[in-house]
């Protein structure tokens, strides 16, 4: 099972920018939906950004425009370039893992363990 390490996590002041990256253990050219979700203190996790194996995306719309997520298959990593970052932004950024194996006939999800981002003055 392909294993996700997150860093690029850290403190920010509004307006400001970060940039996520999702490195893979394997290969990532095959796994359909590469995606990151967050969540903050009191609430459910989120979808933020989704990117398909045939490079269509779909973002939250509280992050439209502003987030932009990216797949390197040679590099097995996933980005997410954070612009225009505001207080609410604040949460623990996990980056997701979505594929069909036939084998078991469903979807399987693998989750990193989170970066944290902080969008505060």
């Amino acid at each position: 099972q392909v294993q996700l390490v997150e860093s690029g996590g850290g403190l920010v002041q509004p307006g400001g920018s970060l940039r996520l990256s999702c490195a893979a253990s394997e290969t990532i050219s095959s796994i359909h939906y590469m995606g990151w979700y967050r969540q903050a203190p009191g609430k459910q996790r989120e979808m933020v950004a989704r990117n398909h194996i045939s490079g269509r995306t779909n973002y939250a719309d509280s992050v439209e425009g502003r987030f932009t997520i990216s797949r390197d298959n040679a590099k097995n990593t996933v980005y997410l370039q954070m612009n225009s970052l505001k207080h609410e932004d604040t949460a623990v950024y996990y980056c997701n893992a979505n594929r069909l194996v036939l084998e078991l006939g469903r979807w399987v999800d693998t989750w990193g363990q989170g970066t944290q981002v902080t969008v505060s003055s």
